[in-house]
Parts: structure tokens; sequence; C-alpha cells
């Protein structure tokens, strides 16, 4: 079955945020990311969201909470606490 991660938050600058979001592809797919797709809010282009699909809600919550995620995302701009969900498929 299934796991979708879906992360909203604000960003200082989407154009910088997005360079450093393409740029960790590879950790992302080495975490456990089978999919993945980003959108910008229509009133706000510093306003993201991002899907993230894995095998399983361990592998989902293993790379959420991991310390390189945490440490990438500051580094790119990410700006509060981001709205963090984990769906399943029904």
């Amino acid at each position: 079955m299934a796991v979708t991660a879906v992360i909203q938050h604000h960003v200082a600058d989407y154009k910088v945020w997005r360079k450093a979001y393409d740029g960790f592809g590879d950790v992302q797919k080495a975490g456990g990311v089978t999919r993945q797709s980003v959108y910008r809010a229509a009133d706000d282009p510093n306003k993201v969201l991002i899907m993230h699909s894995f095998a399983t809600p361990a592998d989902a919550e293993k790379f959420l909470a991991g310390a390189e995620l945490r440490d990438a995302m500051q580094q790119a701009g990410v700006q509060g606490q981001p709205r963090v969900e984990i769906y399943q498929d029904a």
C-alpha cells in the first residue's frame, strides 16, 4: 500500500528553494521517495506544497525525521514550522 507525505511550508525565495530542492534528489531517492510533485499557491508563489510517495509509513517517517532533510530545508530558506501529514492509499 502506497504512502503519501504532504508537506506545506513558506519559503523566503522560491527560486533559491527550488534549486536546493532539485539538488536534493539523490538524498530523496536514497531516503525512499518513489515519486514527487511540487505545487505553488496561486496567491503566494513562496507558499509551497510538496507530495512525496513512499512504500511504507515507516519509510516516510524516517525520511521526514532525518537531520539531513531538516538541515537542507533550513539552508533552502524554509520559514517557520512545515505542516506535514502522512496518508495511506484507501
